[in-house]
């Protein structure tokens, strides 16, 4: 009898593998459906808040993420269900019925996650989408907040102009990053030099932990309610609100964009100036510069967006660039006075009409892209500025963002929250690359010319480690490997986030979470002794 050929063998072993993987997938959307509808009033009608793939309403809820980038991923299968909660009893039920049938959880606030590590999963999971529990309530007379994770920064804007046209929140640019992740991963928008983080401001929050409790600050104790603020709140469990603490703003404030070519050498001039003065400045001006590249099949060449917010009036800030900051030249014609909220929609491109920061369906940045990130601690010099120009020139769409620190960065201790990069650092840079088709061969050559800048950029950015910003998500820097990673190998990743307090995270994720239920590919480990030692 001949022997069966050893790719014969292989294709009946993958094809017994498959069927079982099917069929337990069969079996764990069964029993967990079962399970969700014993936890729920049995009465009430499932079909309101857990969505299955024989459900109309599943694929499109599969898809609404910001980055299609990452739904074509094949290293992912497609979640056993899509529970859509409008209560935190229906969060509760989820966890103790995904823990029962072996399954994991992923938690999707915005979908802005920039490697969807909050909806993809290489094991049988549910998403826990928390786009019906957005509630935002305003007690100005306190100057406070309650918003829900899956309110959107907009919405939350939005609900504070509302209320005063005095108050505002040092939060992010785009209006449609949902709240939940953004506060947990730190959060900086174009208050960050005079308020800090939008983390920084978080007072209060309700988690529901791996074992089904729903707790707030004092139940959950304050090394826990330290890691949920900049930690990321995937590791430690479903965050399901946020009480936080407005800040104050002037009735009008000043904004203006200077668009300069990158063909004039005198913009490289600028640019390597505003590195040694806008850290220094004063708290209330706030310059990011964008370099970008659209090539649109015209006479178009790369160019640098100074893009500021000023919490003061024209005049004022005029006086001021005269003189810190002659070399930009710039006149009261570039600039506008307007509310804080009209600075909002100023920055997301938007026109000026309040309402469309509710929902998400103004966002421009939905689209196929990869981002990466750095820390600079030292001024680039002229010429990496050049060269940065020439490798625009190789794409269709990109950019630089740099978004300067300094103020009150530089007064809040490094460990006071798990986001660590404060004094000494000069500016947050974001690399990003989008893309019109996503097909393998244009997800190779956009990520792998992305690469090529992020190598080019190493010797001049922050060192030993080199840093990360956790919301500008990073899969090249490190990752988990399937199952319990230990905390020395998550480490080559694990400080680059977080630096010196990953240590900590570590262990607080040992004690609130010693089965390590909550996880991914980039979630804090467990700390090398058992937790009981906390």
């Amino acid at each position: 009898m001949s022997p069966i050929p050893i790719v014969v063998i292989s294709c009946v072993l993958w094809a017994a593998i498959a069927s079982t993987i099917c069929i337990n997938a069969k079996a764990n959307h069964t029993e967990f459906v079962s399970c969700m509808n014993n936890h729920i009033i049995l009465f009430a009608n499932d079909s309101r808040y857990l969505f299955t793939e024989d459900m109309p309403m599943y694929s499109s809820l599969v898809t609404s993420q910001h980055n299609p980038r990452c739904s074509n991923s094949t290293t992912s299968i497609k979640p056993v269900g899509i529970v859509t909660p409008q209560n935190e009893a229906e969060i509760q039920a989820t966890i103790m019925c995904s823990q029962k049938h072996g399954l994991q959880v992923r938690v999707r606030s915005g979908g802005h996650d920039y490697e969807g590590l909050s909806y993809l999963c290489k094991t049988p999971f549910v998403v826990i989408d928390m786009r019906n529990l957005r509630s935002v309530s305003i007690d100005i007379e306190d100057e406070t907040a309650w918003v829900q994770s899956g309110a959107t920064l907009g919405e939350l804007y939005y609900s504070i102009a509302q209320k005063s046209q005095t108050h505002g929140f040092p939060a992010g640019i785009c209006p449609s990053v949902g709240v939940g992740g953004h506060f947990s991963g730190g959060g900086f928008g174009t208050m960050v030099r005079k308020y800090g983080l939008a983390a920084d401001s978080v007072i209060d929050a309700y988690l529901v932990d791996a074992k089904g409790r729903l707790l707030d600050r004092e139940e959950m104790g304050e090394d826990l309610f330290w890691a949920i603020r900049g930690g990321g709140g995937a590791s430690f469990g479903v965050i399901v609100s946020w009480k936080i603490k407005l800040v104050r703003v002037p009735e009008k404030v000043t904004v203006f964009n200077v668009h300069k070519s990158m063909d004039d050498q005198n913009t490289t001039e600028i640019i390597h100036h505003w590195q040694y003065v806008m850290h220094k400045m004063k708290h209330e001006l706030f310059i990011r510069v964008i370099i970008q590249y659209i090539h649109d099949n015209k006479n178009t060449s790369v160019e640098a967006v100074f893009n500021s917010l000023f919490l003061g009036e024209l005049k004022d800030l005029i006086t001021l660039m005269n003189k810190k900051f002659p070399e930009l030249h710039l006149k009261p014609k570039d600039c506008i006075e307007m509310s804080w909220i009209e600075s909002v929609l100023y920055f997301a491109g938007l026109e000026k009409t309040p309402e469309l920061l509710l929902g998400n369906k103004t966002d421009p940045y939905v689209s196929y892209f990869k981002a990466k990130s750095d820390f600079v601690t030292k001024a680039i010099p002229k010429q990496v500025f050049v060269g940065i120009r020439e490798k625009f020139l190789q794409q269709k769409l990109v950019f630089l963002i740099m978004d300067p620190y300094g103020g009150r960065m530089n007064e809040i201790s490094e460990s006071h929250i798990p986001f660590p990069h404060r004094r000494g650092n000069l500016y947050n840079m974001q690399y990003l690359v989008k893309w019109d088709v996503n097909d393998v061969q244009a997800l190779h050559d956009h990520t792998h010319w992305l690469r090529g800048l992020y190598r080019y950029m190493e010797p001049y950015v922050s060192k030993h480690p080199r840093r990360a910003y956790l919301n500008y998500r990073d899969l090249d820097i490190g990752t988990n490997r399937q199952g319990n990673t230990s905390y020395v190998e998550a480490r080559v990743w694990g400080e680059k986030y977080f630096s010196g307090n990953f240590k900590r995270l570590a262990q607080v994720k040992s004690k609130v979470d010693p089965d390590n239920f909550f996880r991914n590919e980039q979630s804090i480990p467990l700390h090398i002794k058992h937790s009981k030692e906390y």
